[in-house]
């Protein structure tokens, strides 16, 4: 057996574990002792199938792999590291190193996917949307650890923010792997479509507005 079909049988794995324990927790009642403990296992399932698929685009250069790769990886990474800074002075060096490699790769993603529509490939449709949400994340970072946020928690509303978004990633793989009926562009956009929404859901319920006196 080569090391890409064997990382490949490892990437398979852990994404399929990640997969039914993201749905579990989408589905279920969020803080409580299952969701802490099936977070992590959904934590470390998902951070192995993204790097994972980071060294097997060493191996077999893939758009596809690449995307998701750094898109879950990312959120997974970022998530996490929300639920420790519930302040500013907690701020750390990773953190603003997570966010400028996520800037570096939405500018790629923009300029290559602007090449491509140049090229009348409509797969730079999907780059520029990935690359503009990236930029949507970066920003939110900044705003954050400087302080400027409007939520009080939103440590917490970003981590529940990240977290889907690392399901997004990881369904947007499963489903464009499997697709045989859907067009490719609809294929890498639906569980965006479809999940933002929940996003968009909880984050109301979840997050405090600060006061704001004039």
């Amino acid at each position: 057996m080569t090391l890409f079909k064997t990382l490949l049988i490892c990437h398979i794995a852990c994404g399929g574990t990640g997969l039914i324990f993201g749905l579990y927790i989408l589905l279920t009642k969020k803080g409580n002792n299952n969701h802490k403990r099936f977070g992590n296992i959904y934590y470390y399932a998902m951070l192995a199938t993204a790097l994972l698929a980071l060294v097997m685009t060493c191996i077999n250069p893939s758009y596809f792999l690449f995307i998701t790769g750094v898109f879950t990886a990312y959120m997974l990474m970022s998530g996490k590291r929300y639920l420790q800074k519930n302040s500013i002075s907690k701020v750390r060096v990773l953190d603003w190193v997570l966010t400028l490699a996520m800037a570096i790769f939405g500018s790629a993603f923009i300029a290559f996917g602007t090449y491509n529509l140049i090229r009348s490939n409509f797969f730079g449709i999907v780059l520029i949307v990935f690359g503009s949400i990236s930029f949507l994340f970066v920003y939110q970072d900044y705003i954050n650890f400087k302080g400027r946020s409007s939520v009080k928690n939103y440590w917490l509303a970003t981590h529940l923010q990240r977290m889907i978004g690392s399901y997004i990633a990881a369904a947007t793989a499963f489903l464009v792997v499997n697709n045989t009926l859907l067009p490719g562009v609809i294929a890498w956009l639906l569980p965006t479509f479809l999940l933002v929404p929940l996003i968009i859901k909880w984050s109301r319920k979840y997050e405090v507005k600060l006061n704001v006196t004039k």
